[in-house]
């Protein structure tokens, strides 16, 4: 007997998280996602995972073992967050807010509380999602700010200080 997924989903809801949006892109075709289950594996190497569900419209982009960049939101960013989460299709996505790229190549988000810098390790296929382990190449720290978190499937906002 198994745990109920309307009971698990409920009680994950109940686990805020920093919202984030995950870039990949080799400067020509640029793809970007939000997602919260992102979280740190290990610093020896620095490694990080991101699970990106198999039904994304843009997964194979983020598992060819490319570049990927985890970007950290403000609270002020919302608006990015909801974008990369929504309907629009890639570019328009990228309209929001100002990009550049660091080491590897993919998208970073200006100004992002953090963006990790990675190239993915290995990927790990478990029920509806993949597990992307991503070596970290780079990281960009943004100016301090209240961090943009998801809990009680609801947006809200965490001081740093």
């Amino acid at each position: 007997m198994g745990v109920d997924t309307t009971i698990y989903r409920e009680a994950m809801s109940r686990l805020g998280a920093a919202v984030n949006v995950i870039t990949t892109g080799d400067g020509v075709s640029r793809h970007g996602l939000t997602a919260s289950a992102v979280c740190s594996v290990t610093d020896d190497p620095p490694t990080l995972l991101v699970c990106i569900n198999r039904s994304s419209r843009s997964r194979a982009a983020f598992i060819e073992g490319g570049p990927i960049c985890v970007n950290t939101l403000a609270h002020a960013q919302r608006d990015i967050s909801v974008a990369f989460a929504g309907k629009l299709d890639m570019e328009e996505r990228f309209t929001e807010g100002v990009w550049t790229t660091l080491v590897t190549g993919a998208p970073v988000l200006e100004q992002s509380l953090v963006s990790f810098d990675c190239l993915v390790s290995s990927v790990v296929e478990v029920g509806t999602h993949s597990v992307i382990f991503c070596h970290v190449q780079d990281i960009r720290l943004g100016d301090p700010a209240a961090a943009l978190v998801y809990f009680a499937r609801a947006y809200h906002g965490l001081s740093h200080v």
